[in-house]
């Protein structure tokens, strides 16, 4: 990949029937890319199909954003599955995805897990391992969206599929490289600017920079920004701005080559 192209990436499509959840509609005027509930944690049939089809005329590339079934608790509390109904579950939620995309004339590009099973397969290699045979079954050619110094990366690069390496630009890292959890003290990185300095001084560093100031060299592909905080939009908005003026181009990740 160019050293000056970056994609910007938000999670979206999170409102489920009445109840609403963030402005993806403003928020897909600013990313280049959509990771979009598939109705296990959020989302359902029609809000995966509105949400696809204004990612579309946005030119916004397209991901599925599976996770573990729990609509009560947003896909963020651990659950034990099996392997083999893990891996179904994947596979379900991305063609469900795919399926609805094709419906509106495009296809996906990525898929990113959410919340607890995204954490903890960063962490573990066996569920990481399961992950990454669901995205594989769902496609090849799909890119898997993937934190730098995971367990979720190293597995998607053993087992074949093209990896691009993810920093968060709202949340704060510890010494291993894995998110601070939300149920500690300076979890989230609040406010434009704040994200925009972590964000900056990554990417300078070509590293992850933990809370105690440690860092973990990695390449970096993308930033992500949760569209479900209060000040989302005004976030990527300024980061987008500020990484423009930095020099670099923001870019879908169905264009990324890694």
């Amino acid at each position: 990949m160019n050293q000056r192209e970056i994609n910007l990436n938000a999670d979206l499509g999170e409102s489920f029937g009445a109840w609403k959840m963030g402005d993806d509609g403003a928020m897909l005027a600013v990313v280049a890319s959509a990771n979009i509930a598939c109705g296990f944690h959020a989302g359902d049939p029609l809000v995966m199909r509105q949400t696809v089809r204004q990612a579309l005329a946005q030119g916004v590339s397209l991901g599925a954003h599976p996770s573990f079934p729990d609509l009560q608790g947003f896909g963020r509390r651990r659950i034990d599955m099996a392997p083999a109904e893990l891996e179904a579950a994947i596979v379900y939620q991305v063609g469900a995805l795919q399926a609805l995309a094709a419906a509106e004339g495009g296809a996906l590009s990525h898929v990113k897990p959410h919340g607890a099973l995204h954490n903890m397969a960063c962490a573990d290699p066996a569920l990481a391992e399961t992950v990454v045979r669901a995205v594989r079954a769902a496609g090849r050619e799909l890119l898997l969206l993937a934190p730098p110094c995971s367990e979720l990366a190293l597995a998607g690069e053993r087992l074949g599929l093209r990896v691009a390496l993810e920093v968060f630009a709202d949340r704060a890292y510890q010494d291993d490289g894995q998110l601070v959890p939300r149920s500690q003290p300076g979890a989230m990185v609040h406010g434009a600017e704040a994200a925009l300095a972590h964000v900056l001084r990554m990417l300078q560093e070509q590293a992850i920079v933990s809370v105690s100031g440690r860092r973990l060299p990695t390449a970096i592909d993308s930033i992500c920004v949760h569209g479900d905080s209060p000040d989302a939009v005004q976030t990527a908005g300024a980061i987008r701005q500020g990484l423009e003026a930095a020099g670099y181009a923001i870019v879908g990740l169905d264009r990324l080559g890694r």
